[in-house]
């Protein structure tokens, strides 16, 4: 999520489901420990760009090398995404090298445009991932959503699939239930594409929304959390073939002042095995600088398929279930904006690693941070 703005949450709206265990089935959890962490400072630039946004990051396991997604929406400098090094000595992050930069094409092969002078021909870049079955990349944008009396822009997210260089393959055909409408259905704005992760066999990309669709209900508050889509693709077809609901946290603190700007969402996943995914919820509050972030195990096994569904207030079907494995809170560290992560190399125990990388917003009051877990099963 970008801009963290100064609004009023709406009251919640209650809604009925068959089943809101959230529990994950009875089998072994995993844990993860910090293990390192390093900040980008502020100012760091990279071929005349400017570094930061940083909101999803994957890595290349043949090659080493990370693949990072800027949000700026061709504001700083043009939309694009990096790759880079990590060096990881004896489980500490030694440096972060990057080691080039690309630009975003759309499929005119133009880039994008700047989201303050012609905001309907930029972009609003979230996430990224690398396939290396086809040694290409799929992002997604998050689209947008103004209605003032002043300014209307409705601009639909996507899901694009590029080359190495930014060029622009094909896309994903995405659900009529995530255009952007004049009216209160469909997708809130900036609250819309966030996280991507393939499966193992790169045969689904999974995607979710950051908060709910307006037919789905309120977005969280500080008593009640929204509910959201997980959405699943196949990456030979582009076509949607599943869609999942997901209750979110509520919002962990009370907004000072009150009544301004808060938020809790889904801004980031990653596949963990067969019909598991790593949620990572978000959670800020105007008055607090540090940001709530929670990360879950979420099984889709049993959840229903609400594809079909025009709505989900008021329905019977059985959610997504979700364990929670880690607070950040719990750390004793600032945490800030996290909007990615990605499994890294093993460790020198055989362990998995675990990164995530926060969104700075371009702000120089917040951090762009790589933390390094482990991941214990």
């Amino acid at each position: 999520m970008r801009n963290l703005l100064l609004l009023v949450i709406l009251p919640a709206f209650l809604f009925s489901c068959s089943n809101l265990k959230q529990t994950a089935e009875n089998k072994a959890n995993p844990s993860l420990k910090l293990i390192s962490s390093i900040e980008i400072p502020f100012d760091e630039t990279f071929q005349n760009t400017k570094v930061g946004g940083l909101s999803g990051i994957d890595y290349d396991a043949k090659n080493d090398l990370y693949y990072l997604i800027s949000d700026d929406r061709s504001v700083f400098n043009d939309s694009r995404f990096y790759t880079a090094k990590i060096r990881l000595l004896e489980n500490k992050v030694e440096g972060i090298d990057f080691q080039s930069v690309a630009t975003l094409k759309n499929e005119t092969e133009k880039v994008y445009g700047n989201w303050n002078t012609t905001p309907t021909t930029s972009a609003d870049p979230e996430d990224i991932r690398f396939n290396p079955t086809t040694n290409t990349l799929v992002w997604s944008s998050e689209g947008a959503r103004v209605i003032t009396a002043d300014n209307e822009v409705l601009q639909n997210p996507f899901v694009n699939f590029m080359d190495l260089k930014g060029d622009f393959l094909g896309n994903i055909t995405l659900p009529e239930n995530l255009s952007m409408q004049k009216l209160e259905k469909g997708p809130r704005n900036n609250g819309t594409l966030e996280g991507i992760t393939f499966d193992k066999k790169f045969k689904y990309i999974y995607t979710n929304i950051e908060e709910p669709l307006f037919e789905d209900g309120n977005q969280a508050n500080t008593s009640k959390g929204g509910l959201i889509r997980l959405y699943q693709f196949n990456t030979k077809t582009k076509k949607n073939t599943a869609q999942f609901g997901y209750q979110l946290e509520p919002i962990a603190r009370e907004p000072n002042p009150k009544g301004t700007f808060a938020v809790n969402g889904v801004t980031a996943i990653q596949y963990y095995g067969k019909n598991q995914l790593l949620v990572v919820e978000r959670s800020f509050s105007t008055g607090t600088q540090a940001c709530t972030v929670k990360v879950f195990l979420c099984e889709l096994k049993k959840a229903t398929n609400v594809k079909n569904f025009n709505f989900l207030q008021n329905q019977k079907f059985q959610l997504a279930s979700k364990k929670l494995i880690l607070n950040m809170d719990d750390l004793g560290i600032f945490i800030d904006n996290i909007e990615g992560l990605t499994f890294g190399p093993k460790l020198a125990n055989g362990n998995q690693s675990l990164l995530f990388v926060s969104d700075n917003n371009f702000s120089d009051k917040q951090k762009t941070q790589v933390l390094v877990f482990e991941l214990v099963k």
